[in-house]
C-alpha cells in the first residue's frame, strides 16, 4: 500500500561562528545568514552560521532530513537537525545533531497520502488520523517521506501503522495498531465529532458567562 520516498545524502556548506553579541547575531540576519549550534559526537557545541537559502534547499521537511555539514576548515559531519527555532513565521536559529552513519537513530517521517480511495466515491469522507511515523533505521536508509497509496480504502476500511510497507532495513516504531487513516459515512463522521465533546463543558460555560455579568 506504500512506497517509499529515498532520502539521498546532501552537502551543506557553512561557516564557523566567532562573534555572539546581540548586535552581530542580528547582522548576520540581516545579511541572509542564520546561526546555529552543532551538537554530539562527544564534543562541545561548535556555534556556525548558515546561508538561509541554502538551508532551505537541504531541510524540506525538517528534522527528517538528513546531510552532511561542511564546516570550513573541518572534515564533514553527518547530521539531522535537532530544532528550528523560528519568529514570526522566519527561521532565527538552527540547531544539529551530530549523527553516526553506523549507527541506527529514530526519527519522525512524514505520511504523504495519495490517489482518491474507492469509499469517497461513494460518499464516504477520508478521514486522516496520522500525518507522520516514528520509524529507526541507519542514517543512509531513511527515508525523507513514505508515499501512502489510499486508493483501496472503502466505506468502513482503516488504515493502521502495520499496513505500512517500510523499506529495507527500516523499522516501525510505536504500536503497530495506530490509527493512520480511515474511510467513514458523513453521519457516522458527525457522530464522532459530536462524540468528542464534552456534554457537563456547556452547563459550566454558561455558569462562567453568568458570573461576567
Amino acid at each position: 500500500m506504500t512506497a517509499s520516498t529515498n532520502q539521498q545524502t546532501q552537502y551543506l556548506d557553512v561557516s564557523k561562528r566567532t562573534e555572539f553579541t546581540r548586535a552581530s547575531l542580528n547582522q548576520l540576519r540581516k545579511s541572509g545568514h542564520i546561526p546555529a549550534n552543532v551538537y554530539g559526537g562527544g564534543t562541545e557545541a561548535q556555534a556556525i552560521y548558515v546561508e538561509e537559502k541554502q538551508l532551505a534547499k537541504v531541510a524540506r521537511t525538517g528534522r527528517t532530513e538528513f546531510f552532511d555539514l561542511r564546516i570550513e576548515g573541518d572534515q564533514s559531519v553527518p547530521v539531522l537537525i535537532k530544532e528550528i527555532q523560528q519568529r514570526g513565521g522566519k527561521v532565527i536559529h538552527v540547531d544539529f545533531q551530530k549523527v553516526s552513519k553506523n549507527k541506527p537513530i529514530r526519527v519522525k517521517v512524514p505520511l504523504l497520502y495519495n490517489g482518491t480511495a474507492e469509499g469517497t466515491k461513494v460518499g464516504g469522507i477520508l478521514q486522516i488520523q496520522a500525518t507522520e511515523l516514528e520509524i529507526e533505521g541507519l542514517p543512509d536508509d531513511l527515508p525523507s517521506g513514505l508515499e501512502v497509496d489510499v486508493t483501496s480504502l472503502g466505506t468502513g476500511d482503516k488504515l493502521v501503522a502495520a499496513d505500512i510497507r517500510l523499506p529495507k532495513g527500516i523499522t516501525l516504531i510505536g504500536l503497530e495498531d495506530e490509527l493512520l487513516a480511515s474511510i467513514v459515512m458523513p453521519r457516522l463522521a458527525e457522530a464522532e465529532n459530536e462524540a468528542d465533546v464534552d456534554p457537563a463543558a456547556e452547563p459550566e460555560a454558561a455558569e462562567t458567562a453568568e458570573e461576567k455579568e
